[in-house]
């Protein structure tokens, strides 16, 4: 790499222009602008995508006229349309159409900020369309709506300006609060006979006789949790189990003493299994920590990342509620004051939170889907019927799909925490995380939820789940053919199918998500498709015939006889058809509205 300092003419931009000669004639006083030349050539220290040199996007001072602008902006758009048409391997939904009718709120400044159910100073916002997003999802996930302030047992939510990972932060922060005692907002809001607030504690007071370990919240979540709830508990300095066990308990762990503690609670299987949390082995971890009187906080998944894994969410709801009321922590007292033994509200000491980010937006239209007789199986429940079940994450980029990554949160009204400080400046309570929220996201997914009904989404939940299964069939046929293990597998209901990573051009074209998994004592990387909306059966036998290419699974040259093909008329070309192929996916939606069949 070049130092700035030794070689003053470092090409910069489009037309290679010396950083130096890219200002306008405009200067100030004496000389340049006080602003700080690059100390290396960016374009030997970042990775560049082939297909847009980083020279033709680079933003000098002077800007880029209109040609710059039009060759670079065409240069990404190909580059986004390609990798768009092609795009298989990640669990969001690329097949949208919101341009026509939402472009006019792009010159909008929408924001949400504060309690979606507060309407706020800052009247800019789209909190009428978020709450009946809300309210959809209520309905949706069987909990008791419509929000209310007054009854504990509605729902309370709001839409995340990320996706769920901001979902399991606050339903975390919510957890570690609960657990520990500290003040919920509904008991902010006691007054007594002058308007004075009767409760001005904020963290409860273990009484004499109580644990010592009573408001020290333990997580648990399996092996094949979304890295985000790793990064969650570390930002929220919760505990693991595993923490806790390592540092206090290092010799009993109880799934084998005198064993490390795992990191995480294993899966059914290890890694070698479907990715479903093993119930049993939650139930000795949670077991030794109840024991000792430490409040449970529990995440499961539903629907994981990679393998796409419905946990038994009623099992293991279900066990962790015995097991904490063998040891006093189903329902018990939280005391305000020390030494005041009538000073106590009554909770619950654990939490459980569902991290739904795909399957909370897809399961519940297969399962109806399945009451209607068009698949075979019905996932599990997973939602607010379960009385154990805290809080609740889904993502909205994911199955619904939208331009950038937004998502629900959704609890009880009576669970919510006090705010940390007063938001006189908004007008409303900021009982959110993000703050400041992004008020185009609750546009997109009305706007999504108003023109699809549930018609419309059962179907189409029923032909993913046939286009899962058909890309299962395709590559365990190649698997056969080749006479090699590609480790394909499906796990149960998943929209997910995992393989033997291919070729890294493969791997690029198709933006196929890889893990390295250790299996039988063997390092395995995978990668896996999903059957998202977007996915059609002509795209899998595209994928399919690139991988009966010589070298696609070997890390040699990819063979000449089937080039890699960046245009978007791939697809034209003559590719021989399975028999049992049919109508694209993107046609579902007029199949669907029409009431007619997708599979003939």
């Amino acid at each position: 790499m070049t130092s700035a300092d030794n070689h003053p003419d470092i090409p910069f931009g489009p037309e290679d222009t010396p950083w130096q000669k890219t200002f306008s004639r405009l200067r100030v006083l004496d000389g340049l602008p006080r602003v700080t030349p690059p100390s290396y050539d960016p374009r030997s220290a970042y990775m560049d995508i082939p297909e847009v040199p980083y020279a033709k996007v680079q933003l000098p001072p002077s800007g880029l006229d209109a040609d710059q602008y039009a060759e670079a902006e065409a240069l990404f758009r190909s580059y986004t349309d390609t990798q768009t048409h092609n795009f298989a391997g990640y669990q969001v939904t690329s097949d949208l159409n919101y341009r026509d009718r939402l472009s006019h709120y792009l010159d909008r400044h929408l924001n949400n900020v504060g309690d979606p159910y507060q309407s706020s100073s800052y009247t800019l916002n789209s909190k009428i369309l978020e709450r009946a997003v809300l309210d959809y999802f209520a309905s949706l996930w069987n909990a008791k709506w419509p929000h209310r302030n007054d009854d504990p047992d509605s729902y309370w939510g709001y839409l995340l300006t990320m996706g769920s990972s901001e979902g399991n932060l606050y339903g975390l922060w919510n957890a570690r609060d609960y657990l520990s005692g500290k003040l919920l907002r509904q008991q902010g809001g006691r007054r007594d006979g002058k308007g004075t607030a009767t409760v001005t504690y904020t963290q409860a007071l273990r009484q004499e006789g109580q644990s010592p370990h009573a408001y020290h919240p333990v997580a648990f979540f399996s092996q094949d949790t979304h890295y985000s709830l790793t990064k969650a508990v570390r930002v929220l300095d919760i505990d693991t189990f595993h923490t806790v066990g390592s540092t206090r308990y290092p010799d009993e762990n109880p799934l084998g003493p005198g064993t490390p503690w795992p990191t995480e609670v294993p899966s059914v299987g290890g890694t070698a299994g479907d990715g479903a949390i093993d119930v049993d082995k939650l139930a000795i971890l949670v077991r030794f920590f109840a024991s000792k009187g430490y409040p449970i906080l529990v995440s499961l998944n539903y629907g994981s990342t990679f393998k796409g894994a419905y946990d038994d969410v009623a099992a293991a709801a279900r066990t962790v509620r015995e097991i904490c009321a063998e040891y006093g922590l189903d329902e018990r007292r939280v005391y305000h004051a020390r030494g005041n033994e009538n000073d106590y509200d009554l909770r619950s000491g654990y939490w459980i939170h569902i991290d739904g980010a795909l399957g909370a937006g897809y399961a519940p239209y297969l399962e109806m889907a399945y009451d209607a007789g068009m698949v075979e199986d019905a996932p599990p429940v997973f939602d607010f019927r379960l009385p154990e079940v805290h809080s609740l994450t889904m993502s909205g980029h994911k199955w619904i799909g939208a331009p950038w990554a937004c998502g629900v949160f959704m609890s009880r009204t009576g669970l919510q925490m006090t705010p940390p400080k007063s938001s006189e400046y908004i007008g409303a309570a900021d009982t959110t995380f993000a703050g400041s929220r992004n008020g185009f996201s609750a546009l997109l997914l009305w706007d999504y939820l108003a023109r699809h009904s549930y018609d419309d989404q059962i179907r189409l939940a029923a032909e993913c789940d046939r286009l899962a299964g058909y890309a299962h069939d395709r590559l365990l046929t190649l698997q056969e053919k080749l006479g090699t293990d590609l480790w394909v597998a499906r796990s149960p209901l998943a929209l997910t199918v995992r393989f033997r990573q291919p070729h890294a051009d493969l791997v690029r074209k198709y933006s196929l998500s890889s893990e390295t998994l250790r299996v039988d004592g063997e390092e395995r990387t995978y990668v896996h498709l999903y059957a998202m909306k977007h996915l059609t059966r002509e795209l899998i036998d595209e994928l399919v015939r690139d991988l009966r290419q010589p070298g696609a699974f070997h890390g040699t040259e990819l063979s000449d006889a089937a080039p890699l093909r960046p245009q978007l008329n791939m697809l034209t070309d003559a590719v021989p058809q399975a028999p049992e192929a049919t109508e694209k996916t993107d046609l579902v939606m007029s199949h669907a509205v029409a009431g007619t069949s997708l599979t003939g």
